[in-house]
């Protein structure tokens, strides 16, 4: 029929898991597609699973990995536990490490590919350093070991201000120049729907709690490869913060991408997966066995 060919499924399949973790039941939304080696995928602070939407979309991606994007706990459609309004709300480093570990776990996958953003990016250097054997690579996106506070986060949880859109407002100049307008804009949709306080508590993580300035020089990467990609037009995670943990850590990978900003994978999926197809090619290729291509 013409409606039918008007339209189309995507690949991705969304599922809940019902997982027990640290004494609480948690309710944890997660999209896959693809199949083979399990690939991770963890989002930025503040938002969610579908800014991974332009790798779980593609073929040669998908053909080889089985790419998992999971919601963290009162993030878009992952549930908060029950008791959460007493909670604090701010994300610790400890308690991001193990959720990310109990998630694979609860998946039962074999030495999964670990990927995260910002926040992401630096609970993949925290695994580095302390879970390196239990994954096949880590792959840092706008991964630093530390930033310095550069604003006020008060404003982000405040009776005085539409909590979504000065979320927004806040990450917008993090978004590469060049980005495609459609995939922007949707980057900064993602921001207006957090729920109440979720950004500024993951932000305790980022800024507080996960400066691990003393302990990447721990980094193994002959127990596990690391590599590191960062946008060029990050202010957050900068060029030069990524090329300081490269430049402690023997044999991780850095590239820096041009044009890009600190939400590559969903400010402009097209541009980004020419820079993530020749990793991963890399790390399938050493998980059968054959010699590195890099």
């Amino acid at each position: 029929s013409d409606a039918m060919t008007n339209a189309r499924f995507e690949p991705i399949v969304g599922r809940y898991l019902s997982l027990e973790f640290e004494g609480r039941r948690y309710r944890v939304y997660f999209e896959e597609a693809g199949e083979g080696i399990p690939l991770i995928c963890l989002h930025t602070a503040g938002a969610d699973g579908r800014q991974y939407r332009g790798v779980l979309n593609d073929e040669a991606i998908t053909r080889r990995f089985r790419v998992i994007a999971f919601d963290m706990p009162c993030h878009r459609k992952s549930s908060p536990p029950p008791g959460f309004e007493r909670d604090d709300n701010r994300l610790s480093r400890d308690f991001y490490t193990a959720f990310v570990v109990a998630f694979a776990d609860a998946l039962s996958l074999h030495r999964p590919v670990v990927m995260g953003c910002s926040i992401g990016g630096r609970v993949v250097l925290n695994l580095a350093a302390t879970h390196a054997d239990r994954f096949r690579a880590l792959i840092g996106l706008q991964a630093s070991a530390h930033v310095a506070p550069y604003y006020d986060t008060d404003w982000l949880h405040h009776a005085d201000v539409h909590g979504g859109e000065v979320c927004a407002g806040i990450v917008s100049g993090l978004v590469g120049p060049d980005a495609p307008s459609e995939h922007r804009w949707e980057t900064l949709w993602h921001y207006m729907q957090g729920g109440p306080g979720v950004f500024k508590g993951d932000l305790h993580f980022y800024k507080v709690d996960g400066d691990l300035r003393e302990r990447i020089a721990t980094i193994d990467t002959r127990r596990c490869p690391l590599h590191l990609l960062t946008g060029e037009y990050d202010y957050s995670c900068s060029p030069a913060e990524t090329e300081e943990v490269a430049a402690i850590v023997p044999g991780a990978s850095c590239s820096i991408m041009p044009g890009l900003g600190h939400f590559p994978m969903s400010e402009d999926p097209d541009r980004f997966l020419e820079h993530l197809r020749p990793i991963l090619a890399t790390i399938a290729g050493l998980s059968r066995g054959e010699p590195s291509t890099s």
